[in-house]
C-alpha cells in the first residue's frame, strides 16, 4: 500500500456548514453517547461532499466534534483511499479503472485521453475544474473498461466517449452516468440471452401451495 500524506498546502480553518453539521449530529445520534467515535467515516465523507477533499484542519474539527484523538482521525483519513487528502476538480473527479479487465479493453486508451485532455494523473488541472487517477477495481469488470466519476460510474466506455464526457462537464454539463452501450446492469451487450420470460421470475406462473390432508383446520378470526 502506498503512502498517503496530508496535503503541503492546508487552509487556514475549517467550519462545517449548517447541513453538514446537521448530518453529523444524525449519524453521531445512531450510536451510544460512548461511542460517538464509530461516526467517524461517515463525517470524514460529508465533509468531502462538503469541501471536495479533507484537510488538515477539517481532521482536527472532527477530532473535536467526537472527542477523539486528531492522530485517530488522521489514521482513517490516509487508511481509506475513498478520502481525497488533496485538493480535487471542482467539475469532476475521474477515477479510470486500470485492473485486468478494464486494460484488456482499453482503459489505456482512456488514461491516454484524460492525460491529453486534462494533464498528468493525481494533479489538478491548470483551471482547477478537472482530477483524474488510475485506481483498482471498481467491481464491474463486465462492463469494463470503466470509469467513476464523481459519485457514479460510467461504463463500457471508448476514448472517444471519454473526450466527449470531458468536454461535456468543461462545458457545465451533467453527463448521464450508465453503460454507453445501453446495458442494463451487467446483462449481455444487445441485450438479456437468459430468463428472457417474465414469467420465469414474476411470480405469475407459482402454483398455490396444498393444504395437507391432515393439516390442522384454520381457525375462525375473532
Amino acid at each position: 500500500m502506498s503512502v498517503r500524506r496530508l496535503a503541503k498546502e492546508q487552509p487556514a480553518s475549517f467550519a462545517f456548514s449548517k447541513a453538514t453539521k446537521a448530518k453529523c449530529d444524525w449519524w453521531i445520534a445512531k450510536y451510544p453517547a460512548d461511542r460517538k467515535q464509530s461516526a467517524v467515516i461517515p463525517i470524514l465523507w460529508l465533509v468531502q461532499k462538503q469541501e471536495g477533499w479533507v484537510s488538515e484542519p477539517a481532521i482536527r474539527a472532527i477530532a473535536e466534534l467526537l472527542d477523539m484523538p486528531t492522530i485517530r482521525v488522521l489514521e482513517v483519513a490516509t487508511f481509506y483511499t475513498m478520502f481525497m487528502l488533496e485538493p480535487v476538480g471542482t467539475s469532476a473527479l475521474i477515477q479510470v479503472c486500470g485492473t485486468t479487465p478494464c486494460m484488456l479493453r482499453g482503459a489505456g486508451d482512456l488514461m491516454a485521453v484524460c492525460k491529453s485532455k486534462i494533464g498528468p494523473k493525481d494533479k489538478l488541472s491548470a483551471d482547477g475544474r478537472f482530477t483524474w487517477q488510475e485506481v483498482e477495481c471498481l467491481g464491474a469488470c463486465a462492463n469494463a473498461p470503466m470509469a467513476q466519476i464523481n459519485d457514479y460510474y460510467f461504463e463500457d466506455l471508448t476514448a472517444d466517449d471519454m473526450a466527449q464526457i470531458i468536454d461535456d462537464f468543461a462545458a457545465g454539463k451533467a453527463p448521464k452516468p450508465g453503460s454507453r452501450v445501453g446495458r442494463a446492469s451487467s446483462e449481455p451487450e444487445g441485450g438479456a440471452l437468459t430468463l428472457t420470460d417474465p414469467a420465469l421470475y414474476d411470480g405469475s406462473a407459482a402454483k398455490p401451495i396444498k393444504k395437507l390432508p391432515n393439516s390442522a383446520p384454520e381457525k375462525a378470526p375473532a
